[in-house]
């Protein structure tokens, strides 16, 4: 039996994804994120702002657009869409004609990192933000949206051309403007993050080639090299793909160490590439399971409560700060293991998830979700100023009320064609 059982008395045992009150409640933190970002996100020049504390653009006169901040609202407001949010068509149409008309590389293809209104300010070629090019284009796809089908064909080949790695089964990690190398670094992130979007490409054009470049990248990273660390997820390798436990990067996108958001993140996903049709491979529950859990026993801080950012690989915590988005992603492979696992340690987490963001990470005064916490849970802004997305959030809101059946556009369309009218 679980450590957790006894948290919760056996009269209260019910699923809280069951429960009106709950639904409705998650629903109405679903809409006030829209309504948080679609005040003040519109960029009258292309592209998004991103928002402060209070909702206001960060930088107005001419703010910097990264290629995933962009991606990320087209697919947030997809789902507005699908869900019959009124003015959520505009913010598709605003989002994808800039990433076609700016971020896309029309002399040499693929999809630039970041602008600003004078042009290209960083022309790097990540996985990562062709990564989110592709779950954009997809999403848009379901949305209806009219540019879709050119983008997710354009992005597609230059994923199969560019990134991916067929003889290991991965995508490489970024390349110059030009597509030189750059160095030799590959990147657990990036793949994770195709993961999702090659799932959703495939949900959105019914192509098995992107359900089997999901399955192999799910094999490498964490059927290979998670497993063989106890279900740690690891993050950084060299050119020949050998973990490389002692990299220093980026703290924010390259964090030394390991990140458990990454293990809750992937815990969801791989349930959903199982359900999918990849349900002839049994080890995905199974790992599933463990890395919520190796999360939840390394990454909580059992005093204060929240996940630490990163972990050294002695499992004591390295960046103590805790995000939103660990949190978020947690509720989301929360929600899903529920659907498939009637062990009450699942429930609890639960709504333990749901408490600790409630509590501490929803800004009921502000709007919106605080980015980053201290280790006490006091809010704080070394890593993250304002708040830099809804994608995360809004899908901790909404996965939970949709069947675990797949990614939460699909999952949308297929609920809305099954109920009567």
């Amino acid at each position: 039996m679980s450590e957790y059982s006894g948290l919760l008395p056996s009269t209260n045992s019910g699923q809280w994804t069951a429960r009106p009150f709950h639904r409705q409640w998650l629903m109405r933190q679903a809409n006030n994120l829209f309504d948080f970002f679609e005040k003040s996100s519109i960029n009258p020049r292309g592209g998004f702002f991103e928002l402060d504390d209070a909702g206001q653009p960060l930088s107005a006169d001419n703010s910097t657009r990264q290629v995933h901040t962009t991606t990320r609202m087209v697919h947030s407001f997809a789902v507005g869409s699908l869900l019959g949010r009124p003015g959520s068509d505009e913010f598709v149409d605003h989002g994808m004609r800039y990433i076609w008309e700016n971020h896309r590389d029309a002399k040499h293809g693929g999809y630039v990192w970041s602008l600003d209104n004078g042009g290209v300010v960083d022309g790097i070629k990540q996985a990562y933000g062709h990564a989110f090019v592709l779950l954009a284009a997809s999403s848009a796809k379901l949305a209806g949206h009219p540019l879709a089908d050119k983008m997710l064909a354009d992005v597609t080949e230059i994923i199969n051309t560019r990134f991916w790695d067929d003889k290991r089964g991965v995508v490489n990690e970024q390349f110059n403007q030009d597509w030189s190398e750059i160095d030799n670094y590959r990147g657990q992130n990036s793949n994770m993050h195709m993961t999702e979007a090659l799932m959703a490409a495939f949900e959105a054009t019914g192509d098995k080639a992107y359900l089997e470049k999901a399955e192999r990248i799910a094999a490498f990273i964490i059927g290979k090299h998670a497993a063989s660390l106890n279900y740690r997820v690891a993050e950084h390798f060299d050119a020949d793909w050998n973990l490389d436990n002692f990299y220093l990067g980026n703290e924010m996108f390259r964090p030394a160490g390991s990140t458990p958001g990454h293990a809750l993140e992937w815990s969801r996903l791989l349930l959903q590439l199982w359900i999918l049709g990849s349900k002839r491979l049994d080890w995905l529950t199974d790992a599933s399971r463990k890395l919520f859990r190796q999360a939840i026993d390394l990454g909580w801080d059992k005093q204060h409560g929240g996940f630490f950012y990163t972990l050294e690989w002695d499992n004591t915590p390295r960046m103590t700060e805790k995000l939103w988005w660990p949190v978020s992603e947690a509720i989301g492979a929360a929600a899903f293991l529920c659907a498939y696992d009637r062990e009450q340690y699942f429930q609890v987490w639960y709504r333990k998830l749901w408490d600790f963001a409630a509590n501490h990470v929803i800004d009921n005064e502000r709007g919106g979700w605080r980015s980053e916490l201290s280790i006490d849970l006091k809010p704080t802004s070394r890593l993250f100023n304002g708040k830099p997305d809804i994608y995360h959030a809004l899908q901790a809101c909404l996965i939970p009320l949709y069947p675990a059946i797949g990614s939460l556009t699909h999952s949308i369309i297929v609920t809305d064609k099954t109920k009567p009218f």
